[in-house]
């Protein structure tokens, strides 16, 4: 498949990079009643059942495996939204701005453990997983035809940022 990394090539592993990821904010619906946590990145909650709440995805994941809650995907993880996407990578040298920065890290953790959650989850993945290769295309293409000995490169997403092929074959360092 394309975008796939290269183990020995990349600054972080996928573990690392979900890891980073799992301290974006995501929505859940509680089915229990519980006091705020006071944590070291902020508070969070009070949690009443079917209220909605915002708290890290390490939490939210947490909260899922013991049956406490379930995950409200992210708006940008629908099949409309991610279709727009992939029109506007198809139809642009432009990279869209419509994805969160570890977009293919929350994506994974979300299929891994709240799979149910997504609704339309197949088709979901599929456009994750083209969008991803449509840039990485991209991008090598534009690299295929420089010519020069430095290029600044926008990132466009932290696994993007993590092949480390950019150094080590084409001599770029990422923005």
């Amino acid at each position: 498949m394309a975008g796939q990394s290269n183990h020995e090539l990349s600054l972080f592993s996928a573990e690392e990079l979900e890891f980073i990821a799992e301290d974006e904010i995501i929505d859940i619906v509680p089915n229990l009643k519980m006091d705020p946590l006071c944590l070291v990145s902020g508070d969070f909650g009070p949690f009443t059942p079917q209220i909605v709440t915002q708290v890290p995805l390490w939490l939210a994941i947490a909260l899922r495996r013991r049956g406490k809650c379930s995950i409200v995907p992210p708006q940008w993880m629908s099949v409309e939204k991610l279709t727009q996407v992939l029109e506007e990578e198809r139809d642009s040298q432009e990279m869209s701005e419509h994805l969160p920065f570890h977009y293919v890290e929350i994506s994974r953790l979300l299929f891994d453990h709240a799979r149910d959650n997504i609704p339309d989850a197949y088709m979901v993945r599929s456009l994750i997983e083209d969008i991803r290769d449509v840039r990485f295309h991209k991008v090598e293409t534009d690299l295929e035809g420089f010519n020069g000995f430095t290029i600044a490169v926008k990132v466009i997403s932290s696994m993007f940022l993590a092949v480390q092929w950019f150094v080590k074959v084409w001599n770029v360092a990422p923005m």
